[in-house]
């Protein structure tokens, strides 16, 4: 039972970002500024979360020393505000079907980062380390076709375009596509990295909830100046009743607030390498609705490049999947030979005696 939960949250995480990229590419599309939108996400994520946090976990929450508080910011740096900045430009100037692609290289890159902080192991020799190899290779060589392999194009039935969306912009020229590749590719570096970190910092810090209203603290006011820096034009900030106030309300609320939670527990009940597995499940969803519902131009190189990544992400998770259950095989193995060695000790002790 503990299990299936674990898979439906992992769906749930996938189906609120992939509705999330949905209405924030028709939110870019419409004008709005890919920095406002990561500053008001994080500002409405803090105000949703926060009473949540204070109310439930008010007398559970451990003291909050300056070193954990540090450590958060500085996550918060990293594994958020590097990768919604990064990613948001990427997704202005690529589609959502190549963000949704680009998602499935994280779980390679996490498990090359968790094997550098020592969190997983590879073994060349064995078929689960050839596994893991074949898989971040795979991510790779999808992540290199999405950038320099556009193809022919799948051009929608639908004609009436949801959200105002406008299909002619998803056909960029290539050296803004390839910028918003490589900059996706960096944000799902600092996502992968973030992903890793968290780990450690809640093994210090295990009140999710509590953590989560304090990475949306510190996100909000690291979105703030970065925003800042960026948009001068106060004109921009304003929000009105459109596509940008219920792209940055959702973004907030769901994919802020309740993913980071849902995120949270998956990775202590799992790990961060698990975590990723649900990557696909966005890239399909991704697909049918940006074809069907937004009439988004579909090129043959995202397609491929998703299906590239999908099959490296479930190599790496394969074989760490085959590597837990060897694990798990050689500890029952330890635990019968040693209860078998205390039973024949006994009568031995006895004839001693």
């Amino acid at each position: 039972m503990e299990d299936m939960k674990v898979y439906v949250v992992i769906f749930l995480i996938s189906f609120i970002y992939a509705v999330m990229q949905i209405l924030t590419k028709a939110a870019f599309d419409g004008g709005m500024s890919t920095f406002i939108y990561v500053f008001y996400r994080q500002l409405i994520g803090t105000l949703f979360v926060s009473p949540v946090a204070l109310v439930l976990e008010r007398n559970i929450a451990p003291p909050l020393s300056f070193k954990v508080c540090f450590k958060i910011f500085l996550l918060t740096l990293v594994g958020l505000i590097v990768f919604l900045d990064t990613y948001s430009v990427g997704l202005d100037y690529t589609t959502t079907t190549s963000a949704a692609a680009m998602i499935n290289s994280a779980p390679a890159v996490t498990f090359i980062l968790a094997v550098l902080f020592r969190i997983e192991t590879i073994k060349i020799k064995k078929l689960q380390g050839i596994a893991k190899v074949s898989g971040i290779v795979l991510c790779l060589a999808g992540i290199l076709t999405l950038a320099f392999f556009k193809g022919p194009q799948l051009k929608s039935f639908n004609h009436h375009h949801l959200f105002g969306h406008r299909a002619s912009q998803t056909d960029r020229g290539h050296s803004k596509w390839a910028l918003g590749i490589l900059l996706m590719t960096i944000s799902t570096t600092a996502l992968s990295l973030g992903t890793v970190l968290q780990g450690f910092v809640l093994k210090e810090y295990p009140a999710k909830l509590a953590f989560t209203a304090l990475q949306c603290l510190c996100g909000a006011i690291q979105s703030f100046f970065v925003a800042l820096a960026f948009e001068r034009d106060f004109s921009r900030w304003k929000l009105g009743f459109n596509m940008n106030l219920l792209s940055v309300t959702y973004g907030g609320i769901m994919a802020t607030g309740v993913t980071f939670y849902l995120q949270s527990w998956t990775i202590e009940k799992k790990g961060p390498v698990f975590l990723a597995m649900g990557s696909p499940l966005i890239l399909i969803i991704q697909i049918i609705c940006s074809y069907v519902l937004l009439g988004e131009i579909i090129n043959l190189g995202s397609i491929l490049s998703g299906v590239l990544m999908v099959g490296g992400l479930y190599g790496v998770l394969w074989g760490k999947k085959r590597e837990e259950n060897d694990r798990k095989k050689q500890i029952r193995e330890n635990e019968k030979a040693c209860l078998e060695e205390k039973e024949t000790a006994i009568p031995a002790q006895g004839v001693l005696v």
